[in-house]
């Protein structure tokens, strides 16, 4: 990846399951905010800890998720996104993102994310609503199993 890294295309974000519902004109909106960004195998991407600003659209290759706690958490690759609640929220990265192999990404930080919604707020609120769509998605079979825990006709007092 020694060549220059090419800026995001609109037809390049077609690619990204959070980016599904996004017409022409959002994905216009957003690649103008958008840098690319590579890395090579074996570099971080970021360590558990770091400040978490920024989110990550996997364009090639793969990396590998992990933290000290719970080891192994995957392997994410072309297509995926990574990050994305950290537009809206403020903290810490969970985990270490490694890449497994040479990686481009289209990156966009919490800053551009607020200039989205100036300049384009229809598409900044897709993307926030993407952005919570795929967090409720994730959360729900947690929340099923937690009802089935607790639907019992037990009660349970503290204290």
């Amino acid at each position: 990846m020694g060549e220059a890294l090419e800026s995001p295309k609109p037809d390049d974000l077609k690619q990204f399951s959070l980016l599904v519902e996004f017409d022409e004109q959002d994905r216009i909106d957003l690649c103008e905010l958008l840098e690319p960004l590579a890395l090579k195998s074996g570099k971080t991407l970021f360590k558990e800890r770091d400040e978490a600003d920024v989110l990550y659209l996997i364009r090639e290759g793969s990396i590998r998720i992990r933290s000290e706690a719970a080891g192994n958490l995957g392997l994410l690759c072309g297509g995926a996104t990574l990050g994305a609640i950290s537009l809206m929220s403020i903290g810490a990265r969970e985990a270490d993102a490694v890449a497994e192999s040479d990686c481009e990404f289209a990156i966009l930080t919490r800053a551009g994310f607020r200039r989205l919604f100036e300049d384009a707020p229809r598409t900044a609120c897709r993307l926030a609503e993407a952005v919570v769509a795929e967090l409720a998605s994730g959360l729900r079979p947690n929340l099923a199993r937690v009802k089935r825990e607790f639907s019992s006709d037990e009660i349970v007092h503290s204290g």
